[in-house]
């Protein structure tokens, strides 16, 4: 049998070329992390994306012992930092952590200047937590009951915050107007830390917020929690009722977190971050500490978390139609 390289010398030279990018390709994936990775949070300080993103990377970057370095791109309801690691380099150094606004922002804005399915590879879904609706101490109500005769009684004196036009809070604030018939302005604000800040300083009156914000708050008294949006009541804030519970039908609406990634980003770099995360939310000092802040966390697989994806983006688009829902 004749050398295949003397009559085939151009397929052999195409053969060992492929050979020597899949050896360095699988060389480069083994060798990651080997730089700090960056995590876009596209949002202000303090709120719920902000809160999980650093005490989650931190664990991450402890059982990696790689730096983690978290950066707050906020603006235009987070399409900014969403955008910015949609063109980021798909190697795995640039991540997206965001909420629920990854998959309401493309049915609320003409032009997010994304798609989730088509611009990111979908790594983690690691917690959730329910919106809850706070008010200043001040406000003439000690329960969600009082709450609507207040407001009702007075059509348009009271205003509300959230984390931003488009926001989960702000769309579960608003699905509460139409269900229980409220006239009350919307304040939106960059971020759910801000947001709560206008609440604390009786800026702004009531406040709709993801749960893990709020709970210190809430705890130490500042403010007055009134109901959660969620089907069940939180165990960070057992004594605070749902809104089924208050006679509130067919309405639930948490906060999602997701982890993802610029598409194209290597499979098994995208495995080994989900498994790195999912092995730091078995850390049991991390999972109580997002139990006693409003997370439930969960193990998804990437594959899981972009089936979550797709289902979310259907189900806010029809609430954003036919609601007619616009960003602020």
């Amino acid at each position: 049998m004749k050398p295949l390289f003397k009559y085939y010398p151009l397929t052999a030279l195409l053969f060992v070329c492929l050979s020597l990018l899949t050896f360095g390709s699988h060389a480069q994936i083994q060798d990651y992390p080997n730089k700090p990775i960056r995590v876009i949070i596209p949002f202000a300080p303090g709120g719920p994306s902000d809160i999980v993103g650093r005490v989650l990377m931190q664990q991450i970057s402890e059982n990696l012992n790689k730096p983690i370095i978290i950066e707050n791109k906020p603006g235009a309801g987070s399409n900014i930092g969403i955008q910015q690691v949609a063109k980021a380099a798909p190697d795995g150094y640039t991540l997206l952590l965001v909420s629920s606004t990854f998959v309401i922002n493309p049915s609320l804005y003409p032009n997010a200047g994304f798609d989730p399915t088509k611009d990111f590879t979908a790594i983690a879904m690691p917690v959730s937590s329910p919106n809850v609706l706070v008010v200043n101490p001040n406000f003439p109500a000690k329960d969600i009951k009082e709450f609507f005769s207040v407001v009702k009684a007075a059509p348009g004196k009271y205003d509300y915050a959230s984390p931003g036009g488009g926001t989960g809070p702000h769309l579960s604030a608003e699905l509460l107007k139409l269900k229980m018939n409220l006239d009350m302005a919307h304040i939106p604000y960059n971020g759910g830390g801000p947001a709560l800040q206008a609440v604390l300083g009786n800026q702004v009156p009531i406040g709709l917020s993801a749960l893990p914000p709020a709970v210190a708050q809430v705890k130490a008294g500042a403010l007055r929690a009134l109901a959660v949006t969620s089907t069940t009541r939180s165990p960070s804030l057992p004594d605070t009722p749902t809104l089924k519970e208050s006679g509130v039908t067919d309405f639930e609406g948490d906060t999602l977190q997701f982890i993802a990634a610029p598409a194209g980003t290597p499979p098994a770099i995208v495995q080994k971050l989900n498994l790195e995360i999912a092995k730091a939310l078995e850390n049991p000092d991390l999972k109580n500490k997002l139990t006693g802040m409003g997370y439930l966390s969960y193990t998804y697989t990437p594959e899981q978390t972009s089936q979550k994806v797709k289902a979310e983006i259907e189900k806010w688009a029809k609430v954003i139609q036919s609601r007619n829902i616009k960003p602020d």
